[in-house]
């Protein structure tokens, strides 16, 4: 699987949501044989939702236009790509849909009350951190200049 390649394409995906003032999450999900199932962007902003993050709107782009999703098996052993570390509801969604693969710009602050890295790697999800700045600079200046919305994340609660 080429990482740099598929992180790229989630970077460009948080690049989108933060120019159209969303937080800067991107994500791409890649079936074991390397095709692009979805990808997307953190919509929560854009969209006024609760739920649409970047990897949710990924595996959202997953089944478009149709009725019903693709079956479970499409996503057995495939790569999320995102951004940042997932949170715990997409942790879950990973999970649930048996992702065997999570790679990751950089771990971030919204994941320091549940360990979602311990959480998918309990299940036999493999984590791999690339350690991406850009990522990393893009979602604090998005705090810096959004501290009004920041402040009704989830995470940014004490």
């Amino acid at each position: 699987m080429d990482d740099d390649k598929f992180f790229a394409i989630a970077l460009e995906e948080a690049k989108k949501g933060f120019h159209d003032g969303g937080v800067p999450i991107g994500a791409v999900l890649v079936s074991k044989d390397g095709q692009i199932l979805g990808k997307g962007c953190n919509k929560r902003v854009q969209e006024g939702s609760v739920t649409k993050h970047g990897e949710m709107s990924a595996l959202e782009a997953s089944s478009p236009g149709t009725s019903l999703p693709p079956p479970a098996a499409v996503y057995k052993g495939a790569t999320m790509y995102s951004t940042l570390l997932p949170c715990v509801m997409c942790t879950g969604a990973c999970l649930l849909y048996g992702i065997g693969r999570v790679v990751y710009g950089s771990g971030a602050d919204q994941n320091l009350k549940f360990d979602t890295v311990k959480i998918l790697e309990s299940y036999g999800v493999e984590t791999v951190c690339v350690g991406n700045r850009e990522s990393e600079e893009m979602m604090a200046r998005w705090v810096r200049e959004n501290p009004e919305r920041y402040g009704r994340e989830p995470w940014a609660e004490g």
